[in-house]
């Protein structure tokens, strides 16, 4: 729950979504995204604890999930300044389609594959230190643990939009100049991670580096 709740914390695609949501249509809908999101997160979760070695040879899957990651990105940051900009359009094209928020968060989430490595990563330690044991009731646990630090996190995005809303008096233009700011850096920050890293397949053959050493903190 702890390893979850602060690795939602960083500046992400799904958060921000869910902060744009918030702010334009109400935390009822994004809290529904947020859940949507989270159903796949842990579906993906609990096909690494059992299917690593399959996930690892789909590295041509992951690969293209990374572009349509970035793709998805830029259409937002794009979406964001065309409102910011635009007299007569307040919202966020994407995010304010008819599609319900919670299938908007399941395929949000879907062609998202940051999560793949970070989990493997984590679950690759927390096995080896024998925290988490091979049985169907430390993987409930495990998964269970790890969607509530994530709702938690994605809650401080989804309230915080709306106290960002009233701090700025509901001007919805600066909002959309906010956001759309923070999907191009966050745009940016997944260029620079395809770059630096030749694939996510290759992450998930050196875990350490995932959890960027705060593993060494666990106990034996």
């Amino acid at each position: 729950m702890i390893v979850s709740f602060l690795g939602s914390l960083p500046l992400g695609t799904l958060n921000i979504a869910a902060m744009q949501i918030s702010i334009s249509n109400g935390y009822k809908q994004a809290l529904l995204f947020s859940l949507g999101s989270l159903l796949v997160e842990v579906i993906y979760v609990r096909i690494s604890l059992v299917a690593i070695d399959w996930v690892r040879r789909q590295e041509k899957l992951l690969r293209i999930l990374e572009w349509v990651t970035l793709a998805i990105l830029i259409a937002l940051a794009v979406s964001s300044f065309y409102a910011a900009l635009s007299t007569t359009q307040n919202d966020n094209i994407i995010l304010s389609s008819t599609l319900p928020r919670f299938w908007l968060g399941v395929i949000m989430c879907a062609v998202n594959p940051v999560q793949i490595p970070f989990w493997f990563g984590w679950s690759a330690i927390l096995f080896t230190k024998k925290i988490l044991l091979p049985r169907q009731d430390h993987y409930y646990l495990y998964i269970s643990g790890i969607g509530i630090g994530t709702f938690i996190g994605n809650c401080i995005f989804i309230f915080g939009g709306l106290l960002l809303v009233e701090n700025l008096n509901a001007n919805q233009h600066v909002l959309n100049y906010i956001i759309g700011f923070i999907f191009g850096i966050t745009a940016l920050i997944q260029i620079w991670r395809m770059k630096k890293n030749k694939s996510i397949g290759s992450q998930l053959d050196e875990p350490e580096k995932i959890t960027g050493g705060l593993e060494e903190s666990l106990p034996e």
